[in-house]
């Protein structure tokens, strides 16, 4: 039986060429990149190439990356590091109901510290409006962190309005990029952007791996002490064979960006009419249009989204009903509740499915085909 992997969202295969990149360093360069000695200067140049790269692909400058063990940490670093280092101008926070559980425990973190955090709800399509973030900014605000694209159901906020808004005002503009980065064009500079995370395994990268980008002259508070590795900004050696497979990734994500996108949408187009043609009767969940390529969230009405999933897992087809990060939990998504309420159906009968480079438009077809059986079966039992 065909295994077909439509979960790329959570995680990514690696590229074989990031594999291939990977092992060259692991066999040949084991220097350490703080030693002076010609084994940590190999080491090291093959570091600074990796940030000169990164950054390139968002418009930054080199010493504006910080390398991280990945998204997690990314978001940690930009959240405390910000808020302690500017808690003297005011312990006001802005984010979203829809946030990664990154962004949203670190806020409930930062609560308890004596923050003031407002989680900005959203609309029936996963998008927050402007006005509410207008009218919940304060004098006293110091960060807004709201998320690129969703990681649910793929909805791309008002990135580029954020960030002009907030060009005027005190509070610092956080953006956790890791399901954008890769797939949607960014450049920090237009967009106002002063932090942004990003991870590596979302991009056929390494697990282990990711960045958070800082804009030139802003201070963090360090969340870890060592070495004075990445500027005395995260102590500890870097991991180079990871950030070589890192670059590596973005390298190929970035000559296959259009193509991808276009790909991608195609995908969603055959698995919807695929669907349509089978006489299934499903709901989108968020946009088709301005949502990320790759991530497409289906309400099935009259269907146990646990019954859903076990049933395409026997038929080969690994899809999830949301963040990885919750896998196993009996909570509902928190993303599905904040658009459409938890009393919604809506909640309990939808699948993510988020598409990668395995997969080809045969095998999108047959996963629609399996979901029309499955349902049918499921909703006539």
């Amino acid at each position: 039986m065909e295994r077909i992997y439509v979960d790329h969202a959570a995680t990514s295969p690696m590229h074989p060429k990031v594999v291939e990149a990977m092992l060259k360093v692991m066999n040949e360069n084991f220097g350490n990149p703080s030693s002076i000695h010609s084994f940590g200067r190999e080491a090291r140049l093959l570091l600074d190439q990796a940030r000169e790269g990164i950054a390139k692909s968002i418009g930054a400058k080199p010493n504006e990356l910080i390398f991280t063990s990945g998204g997690t940490e990314a978001d940690n670093l930009a959240l405390f590091g910000a808020t302690e280092i500017n808690r003297n101008k005011g312990k006001h926070i802005i984010t979203t109901q829809i946030e990664h559980h990154a962004i949203l425990h670190s806020c409930q973190q930062l609560e308890k510290a004596g923050f003031e955090v407002t989680y900005l709800p959203v609309d029936e399509t996963g998008a927050i409006s402007i006005q509410s973030l207008e009218e919940a900014l304060r004098d006293d605000t110091i960060l807004v962190t709201i998320m690129f694209g969703n990681n649910e159901v793929g909805t791309i906020q008002p990135i580029a309005e954020i960030g002009q808004l907030l060009s005027t005002h005190q509070a610092l503009f956080h953006t956790d990029a890791v399901q954008a980065y890769g797939l949607e064009k960014i450049d920090v500079k237009e967009c106002h952007i002063d932090l942004l995370s990003v991870s590596a395994h979302k991009i056929n990268g390494p697990k282990g791996i990711g960045f958070l980008y800082v804009k030139e002259g802003l201070r963090l508070s360090p969340r870890s002490f060592g070495g004075e590795q990445e500027r005395k900004r995260r102590a500890g050696t870097e991991n180079v064979p990871a950030i070589a497979g890192f670059y590596e990734a973005v390298k190929i994500n970035q000559a296959e960006l259009d193509y991808k996108q276009q790909q991608y949408h195609q995908f969603k187009q055959i698995l919807i009419d695929t669907l349509t043609e089978a006489n299934v009767t499903f709901f989108v969940n968020g946009l088709l249009e301005n949502s990320l390529p790759h991530v497409l969230n289906l309400s099935f009405p009259g269907v146990n989204v646990e019954s859903m999933l076990v049933n395409l897992d026997l038929a080969g087809i690994a899809a999830s009903s949301g963040s990885a990060c919750t896998a196993g939990s009996i909570d509902p998504s928190h993303v599905l509740v904040a658009m459409f309420g938890k009393d919604s159906d809506r909640v309990t009968n939808s699948i993510r499915f988020s598409f990668g480079i395995t997969n080809t438009a045969e095998q999108i077809e047959k996963v629609g085909s399996e979901i029309a059986k499955i349902v049918k079966r499921l909703t006539m039992s």
